[in-house]
């Protein structure tokens, strides 16, 4: 069996591919980085390292890595052979992901079972925007190969920071993960991955990890930023943070209950769990990396505006999740682009243009006031800074 990996980074490498390497997978990992791609190809074996409570190590071997970007062709013709392709890239990313796919089902032999195709992104239905990237790419040609592979969409959750220097291409993960699967669409011959687990309805899976572990991640990180704390498990030791960070998944819990029916005792023990993993002192993670690209995650769909959105509309409390939107307007991180360009955009857009330009929300809706207030107050701040 062979597996075709796009995204070799950490958590490729230290998530998806160790459950594959598990499923018995030949590896063959795609990225367009070429030191990264020149460090995998020089090694025979990787170690995974869980740091913490009931951590070990493992060690994956039976991999190789292509650089997408200067052997496409390569790319395409494992893809052809494959039995499965996973990607965690990004859902941006998944448009430049599209053509290899369609080019090796273009070449695939009709007469092998069809490949199963999973996009292991943190966004809701990352596989089928991937699907609909291929498909439109495909045009009139798509009916040739839409037989040729199947599609499933997945949840997943694992920790993975940055990794320090000089750790080659091992990598340092959390002792937990979750990698959920849709049944459905592989029928009686699901891909054989030892830790996942197959469900029939998705949306419960995947919207409490994004709300509950996303949205808490983030909240800390914003909140440990306003402190001037560097670490996530740092900034959770404060009693003031913990509280801010609790509140805010206790209103993501009332959605969740309200929209899927989900037991008010079995999220309070899930919120109880993501927020031990995130004060996890062994795991080097930063405020930092977690809060980079505070615009995708100030968007419509994402892990704060999406929640409070649905939340609003029901009536349901989001004063804590716009305290956390709140945080978030004030992430400025020189080295992070999107850091950058909220501050500027903050300074020289009219509050409600920005309101709806960064969050997808039109005027009427009835989150907006509040996201309208936080916004103006932190204009308010940087025009008169120190007031």
């Amino acid at each position: 069996m062979k597996a075709v990996h796009f995204g070799a980074g950490n958590i490729g490498r230290g998530f998806v591919g160790l459950l594959l390497h598990d499923g018995g997978y030949e590896l063959v990992f795609s990225d367009v980085a070429a030191s990264l791609v020149d460090a995998i190809n020089a090694t025979s074996s990787y170690t995974v390292h869980a740091v913490g409570e009931g951590g070990t190590d493992r060690v994956v071997t039976g991999y190789r890595a292509i650089n997408s970007a200067t052997d496409p062709q390569d790319v395409i013709d494992e893809i052809a052979t494959a039995d499965v392709v996973t990607t965690a890239v990004g859902p941006t990313i998944l448009k430049f992901v599209a053509p290899h796919i369609l080019a090796g089902l273009a070449l695939r032999d009709p007469a092998l079972p069809p490949l199963q195709v999973m996009a292991c992104e943190n966004a809701i239905g990352a596989t089928d925007l991937l699907r609909e990237e291929i498909r439109a790419q495909a045009g009139e040609a798509w009916d040739a190969v839409a037989n040729r592979a199947v599609f499933a969409n997945t949840a997943v959750d694992r920790i993975v920071p940055a990794q320090a220097p000089g750790a080659g291409v091992d990598v340092t993960v959390e002792p937990f993960f979750e990698w959920a699967i849709e049944r459905g669409p592989f029928g009686d011959n699901p891909p054989h991955i030892p830790g996942a687990h197959f469900v029939d309805d998705l949306a419960p899976y995947i919207e409490r990890k994004l709300f509950t572990v996303n949205t808490g991640h983030a909240t800390t990180a914003y909140f440990g930023a306003q402190a001037g704390i560097e670490k996530i498990s740092d900034a959770l030791a404060d009693p003031a943070i913990a509280a801010k960070v609790a509140a805010t998944l206790e209103e993501t819990s009332a959605l969740l209950e309200a929209v899927h029916g989900l037991d008010a005792a079995d999220l309070a023990a899930y919120r109880a769990t993501i927020l031990r993993r995130f004060a996890n002192p062994a795991l080097p993670d930063t405020v930092g990396r977690v809060g980079r690209q505070p615009l995708r995650k100030l968007s419509r769909q994402e892990r704060f505006v999406g929640p409070a959105a649905a939340a609003a509309e029901r009536g349901l409390p989001t004063s804590a999740l716009v305290a956390a939107m709140a945080a978030a307007l004030e992430f400025d991180e020189p080295d992070d682009e999107q850091s950058v360009e909220l501050q500027r955009r903050l300074r020289e857009e009219d509050a409600a243009a920005f309101t709806t330009g960064v969050t997808g929300l039109d005027p009427a809706h009835p989150l907006f006031p509040a996201v309208l207030h936080v916004v103006e107050a932190r204009q308010a701040a940087l025009e008169h800074p120190g007031r």
